[in-house]
């Protein structure tokens, strides 16, 4: 991350000058206007979107529990139904759903003091299941239907109509949502992460080989699985658009909370690695590692944000969720309606809400995925009215031609 200088509340006058004026001129070639930095803004009110690139498998981290099919769709990923005695099962939120048991320490204990709820069904109606074409129409929060105007993005639509609001996107280079007239100020957060092929590993099975009639066999299939390998990674990383890896976002959280609590009031950040199509395990295995990651830093941006908290609003979505049933390579492909999760302080939570049907074949969208049955524009737009009184106007500048509905979640 960038060296940003963050302002104690109390310091010595000329500290404080020189201080101020080195974020200034930071801030100042990140986009933003000197002038209206330290500017009142209209609302105390925080709002931080947390977008995970590639599509992340929402039926393991809202688990169906009850749903005999989804056992019968998933032989070898799902999560066990919940049980007290069993740390790998589901922890039950209510008789339906049951959680991902990577965020028993984490999100698991926001929920249960009501402040983190979840919403399954959701998405948008793009049905190309494209990451790139999901992902820039949402961003841009215009109608599926139509010309689209990729140069302006709802958040920074929503910084317009809100006075005085500062927004920031945590990301190495401006996306599509907070495109626009407004200038957002950008901070790059770089995460780690490990390629899916070992190239070591395969040399090293080879050599048990050497001198074996099979060695030529083993050695062009490790070759072929490497090739593969190299391509699938190519494909994740081209759908994580450059987003920080789940990895370390512990940290980055925290810094990303210092800097909303003390001067931000809208957010944006991408976290990419959700692409799970090969060996995307269960209780444990590769999504598992992020959910977990992803819930530390999201429950350490909650800690950090202190008192504000109280007046903090947080929702993690994706482009879309994944096939309902596993795939030949124990993993999961492009799908469609997706779980948002709503973390705040303010927030009505301990609940799973939105419109919903039983999960079985029938219900299926197209014979494979999730179906949308909750609007994320519908979802934003209501939320967004509540959190910062918008007009009728206001709302269909955001989201031009959406019709918000209140879902109660603050």
């Amino acid at each position: 991350m960038r060296a940003i200088n963050y302002l104690p509340a109390v310091e010595s006058g000329r500290r404080k000058f020189v201080k101020r004026a080195l974020a200034l001129s930071l801030l100042s070639s990140a986009g933003l206007h000197a002038g209206s930095l330290f500017a009142a803004p209209a609302t105390q009110n925080r709002f931080l979107l947390v977008f995970l690139r590639g599509g992340y498998d929402a039926a393991n981290l809202l688990v169906p529990y009850n749903s005999p099919f989804y056992y019968e769709s998933r032989p070898t990923i799902a999560i066990a139904k919940p049980d007290a005695k069993n740390p790998l099962s589901a922890l039950a939120l209510d008789a339906t759903w049951g959680l991902h048991p990577a965020l028993r320490d984490s999100i698991a204990p926001l929920y249960a003091r009501s402040q983190a709820l979840f919403m399954p069904f959701a998405g948008t109606d793009d049905t190309s299941r494209s990451h790139f074409e999901t992902q820039d129409s949402i961003e841009s929060g215009q109608a599926g239907f139509g010309n689209r105007d990729f140069s302006s993005g709802f958040m920074n639509r929503l910084t317009q109509v809100i006075t005085g609001v500062q927004p920031i996107s945590f990301t190495d280079a401006l996306p599509t949502i907070v495109k626009g007239t407004v200038n957002v100020a950008n901070v790059s957060l770089k995460g780690v992460g490990k390629p899916q092929f070992d190239e070591r590993q395969s040399n090293l099975l080879a050599s048990m080989y050497a001198g074996h009639p099979l060695e030529n066999s083993v050695r062009e299939g490790l070759d072929l699985r490497q090739e593969v390998g190299r391509e699938i990674e190519q494909e994740m990383e081209a759908a994580s658009r450059g987003a920080i890896s789940p990895k370390g976002f512990e940290l980055e959280a925290r810094r990303m909370a210092r800097l909303m609590r003390d001067r931000y009031q809208l957010g944006f950040v991408d976290v990419g690695g959700w692409d799970t199509h090969v060996n995307q395990g269960n209780a444990s295995g590769a999504l598992a590692g992020n959910l977990d990651n992803l819930g530390r830093g999201l429950s350490a941006f909650a800690e950090e944000m202190g008192s504000t908290w109280k007046q903090t609003v947080v929702v993690v979505i994706s482009e879309f969720g994944r096939t309902f049933r596993e795939n030949g390579t124990r993993g999961t492909d492009h799908g469609h309606g997706s779980v948002f999760w709503v973390l705040g302080g303010a927030v009505k939570g301990g609940r799973i809400v939105g419109e919903q049907v039983a999960v079985d074949r029938r219900s299926l969208f197209q014979n494979r995925d999730f179906p949308v049955l909750n609007d994320y524009r519908a979802v934003l737009g209501g939320l967004f009215q509540r959190m910062f009184g918008l007009s009728l106007n206001e709302l269909q500048t955001v989201f031009p031609g959406a019709t918000a509905r209140d879902y109660g979640l603050v």
